[in-house]
């Protein structure tokens, strides 16, 4: 690999989370996963079967960068890019909507809905983003913490997070308070400074059987999800635990996206034009996110292609995967073409105009002091 040229196996991974991440979006919109008060149908299993192999992707994500950011320096300058990607779709989609004639936050909460485009971070409009942003102002922390401790020491502080954040709650039949299903930055931390960890001193035996890892686990969290749909049709206490695999900070859910990591890092890709395309993809990939994730498109989008696609509102697995692949495709197309095109506006303005700004040098000055 090149200097400074990203891995493209681990950039395919960062493309194929960001589709299971449509996958696990599709599903849930389009009401295809169990559900205790919906019979239990081929489709339903099919979608629960897709959920628990997807649901790795949003782990993973925050994997890769640990992994990677614990040998890295922090760059206020990324942080900055980061927050203005952020910003151009909470700020854009709404003005195209609009033109549109299509009803958004702002026309429907005034100033309210105004401060959610405005502060998407404060508010937080995509949870992922916010907390994803947050995790990387606090990288430089992280990697000093990970760096300077003891293996042992740095073992025994991610072990006493895990079992806090993951281990109790894994098994515990009862919600805690402070328990956020992972959908926070706590939990992104505890992701983090394992990666960070496994970066470090190496990954042992999630190395040598990373497949078989993370197919036993996404396995593990399916059967158990359908076990508790079963138990749960007779007794009510079990439905909590029901939805307990499907969360982020489920222990089957972590060592799957550890052993997803794993398993791609065996992935040998020739460079050359493919792996040039992979990496510029995996560039643009949290773009994907911010379209088909904003607070005005996020519950519309399906009802749109389902209309297109299955105007006369049939059931079955034909018309389910076809409706899948089609959502995939369209979705995952869309935001790689509308954020090539960001990224294409973003290095004009950047080389015409605010690269000769007082700030840009700032901001570089910054990028020197890490």
């Amino acid at each position: 690999m090149a200097a400074g040229r990203r891995m493209v196996n681990f950039e395919l991974l960062r493309i194929l989370a960001m589709v299971m991440v449509i996958i696990m979006h599709f599903l849930a919109h389009g009401d295809y996963l169990p559900a205790l008060d919906a019979p239990l149908d081929g489709i339903r299993i099919l979608g629960g079967l897709l959920e628990a192999f997807c649901l790795v992707a949003v782990n993973t994500y925050v994997f890769i960068s640990g992994y990677f950011g614990v040998k890295s320096s922090f760059k206020p300058g990324k942080a900055v890019g980061l927050l203005c990607q952020i910003w151009f779709y909470a700020l854009l989609v709404p003005a195209v909507l609009i033109l549109l004639g299509v009803p958004t936050v702002v026309q429907a909460q005034g100033i309210y809905g105004l401060v959610q485009y405005v502060f998407p971070i404060e508010t937080e409009h995509y949870w992922f983003a916010t907390s994803y942003f947050m995790l990387y102002l606090l990288s430089p922390v992280l990697n000093a913490a990970a760096r300077n401790l003891s293996e042992k020491q740095l073992r025994i502080a991610i072990g006493g997070l895990l079992i806090l954040f993951c281990g109790i709650k894994s098994i515990s039949p009862i919600v805690f308070a402070f328990d956020r299903y992972g959908y926070d930055l706590s939990w992104f931390i505890c992701v983090y400074l394992t990666a960070a960890y496994f970066g470090l001193y190496g990954g042992g035996f999630f190395e040598k059987k990373g497949w078989s890892v993370y197919i036993g686990s996404c396995l593990a969290g399916f059967l158990i999800n359908l076990g508790m749909w079963f138990l749960s049709q007779r007794w009510e206490g079990f439905g909590y635990y029901f939805t307990v695999p499907f969360h982020y900070n489920f222990i089957f859910c972590l060592t799957g996206a550890i052993g997803l990591f794993y398993g791609f890092s065996r992935v040998s890709i020739k460079e050359g034009r493919l792996a040039d395309a992979i990496r510029k993809m995996g560039s643009l990939c949290f773009g994907v996110y911010l379209l088909h994730e904003h607070i005005d498109v996020r519950s519309l989008w399906y009802g749109w292609l389902a209309g297109i696609l299955n105007p006369g509102g049939g059931y079955g697995i034909g018309i389910f995967l076809k409706e899948l692949i089609a959502c995939v495709v369209l979705l995952f197309a869309a935001g790689i073409v509308i954020d090539w095109l960001r990224s294409m506006l973003f290095s004009f303005a950047v080389r015409k105009v605010i690269a000769r700004a007082k700030i840009y040098q700032k901001i570089k000055e910054l990028d020197q002091a890490f």
